[in-house]
């Protein structure tokens, strides 16, 4: 590729980057207008910076461009050249000092070098306005070098700065060599902070999006367990009011009342778990699952020993029955049905088992089943449990849940059973 070439690609480079920050200063005003307008301040920290930022001081070699126009610069056509060049450099280094990755390219390396170089041969040769140019030097060397070592070499490049400064004007040299440092200093502190707090806010935006997703995925769990029980069991009352009714018409109208009953239930449920003030009870799903179990002809024999669970653990307990037994009903054809809870100094153990059609298994899984035991399976996790489901070896099929007795934390629980902080 030409030199040519390189230089157009370049420039449509620039273009570009001047069309993007038009948009985001456009977007930034837009913003600031709109909460003006609500009374509100915005919390958009402004339009991403670039190196237009850093171009406006290039006004500073004005001086040494007006010596060159009046003639007060010998051989100016190096002069010029030499201004062409610096000028050229500090564009191509700004505008890469923004993209961390472009940053710490050697080419990037390599430019603020020679920038050093001709910054000083032209110190050197010329003196005056010309010494104005490591002010810049030290800017763009703070745009680039921003690490733990940019302290040693602001004062490296200071004093190399009073140090060529002093052979040409004395103790002006002085002015120049502390500019150059504040310049370095000062834009390195503005530019990392600046990109600092940007990282935080796309932290804060990305942990705010992953806490909607969670309770996104919490509510749905949540709704799969309500629904999924509630109407299995309004389907199994059903078909035995359907059954009875051609021979007993009072026992019909019982299973008929429970379906009323069942319904009113889930709809105070649903509304529960919306407001999120839903509290589970293992006592009421125990009372529930033998209730369904009865209805769906499965002899339920509910044991209950041991020492009294925290409120966060008789609700995920809950859960588990719910679901076990929601499965037991659908799925097991079983015709007897045993829930366990066993509780001990440290921790808890339910079992839910039935005498269904379960495949002859010799190692258990963790975790298996449908979208409600993988729910619960991630639950009792985070809360420090356990979730198995094997089919038996003598035919049906065992939920296993194992908790602590009082656990430390319960973050997917809480969401669910306590009220929201308003």
């Amino acid at each position: 590729m030409s030199w040519w070439s390189k230089g157009s690609c370049q420039l449509g480079a620039w273009r570009t980057a001047r069309a993007e920050w038009r948009e985001d200063m456009d977007r930034f005003r837009a913003a600031q207008k709109e909460a003006r307008k609500n009374g509100e301040v915005p919390e958009h920290p402004g339009p991403p910076p670039t190196g237009f930022a850093l171009l406006p001081w290039l006004l500073l070699g004005l001086g040494s461009l007006s010596n060159l126009l009046q003639g007060q610069t010998p051989n100016p056509w190096i002069g010029g050249l030499g201004l062409l060049t610096f000028n050229s450099l500090y564009i191509y280094v700004v505008f890469r000092a923004f993209d961390k990755q472009k940053r710490e390219e050697v080419s990037t390396r390599v430019a603020l070098l020679l920038m050093a170089l001709v910054t000083c041969a032209l110190a050197v040769g010329y003196g005056g306005n010309w010494l104005l140019f490591f002010p810049l030097l030290g800017l763009a060397t703070g745009a680039i070098l921003r690490g733990p070592r940019l302290g040693q070499i602001g004062l490296a490049l200071s004093a190399l700065a009073g140090g060529v400064s002093g052979v040409r004007e004395g103790w002006d040299a002085v002015n120049i060599a502390y500019s150059t440092f504040l310049a370095t200093m000062v834009t390195a502190a503005i530019l990392s902070l600046a990109e600092a707090v940007r990282e935080l806010r796309a932290a804060r935006e990305e942990l705010a999006r992953r806490a909607v997703e969670k309770e996104r995925l919490r509510f749905s769990r949540d709704l799969h367990d309500l629904l999924g029980h509630t109407l299995s069991v309004i389907v199994v009352k059903s078909e035995a009011a359907r059954r009875l009714a051609p021979r007993d018409m009072d026992a019909a109208l019982a299973q008929i009342g429970d379906i009323e009953s069942v319904g009113r239930q889930a709809l105070t449920e649903i509304r529960e778990a919306v407001t999120g003030y839903r509290e589970g009870s293992l006592a009421t799903e125990l009372a529930r699952a033998d209730s369904a179990l009865s209805a769906a002809g499965v002899e339920p024999v509910v044991s209950r020993s041991g020492t009294p669970l925290a409120p966060q653990t008789e609700a995920l307990l809950g859960w588990v029955v719910r679901e076990a037994v929601t499965n037991v009903v659908r799925h097991s054809d079983a015709s007897r049905c045993e829930i366990t809870v066993s509780s001990g100094a440290e921790r808890v153990r339910l079992t839910v088992t039935d005498n269904g059609t379960g495949a002859r298994v010799t190692e258990p899984r963790e975790g298996i089943g449908g979208t409600g035991l993988k729910g619960l399976t991630e639950r009792l996790a985070t809360a420090g449990g356990s979730l198995r489901a094997d089919p038996s070896p003598r035919g049906g099929f065992t939920v296993t849940a194992e908790l602590p007795v009082e656990p430390a934390e319960f973050p997917d629980v809480v969401l669910a059973t306590a009220p929201r902080a308003s």
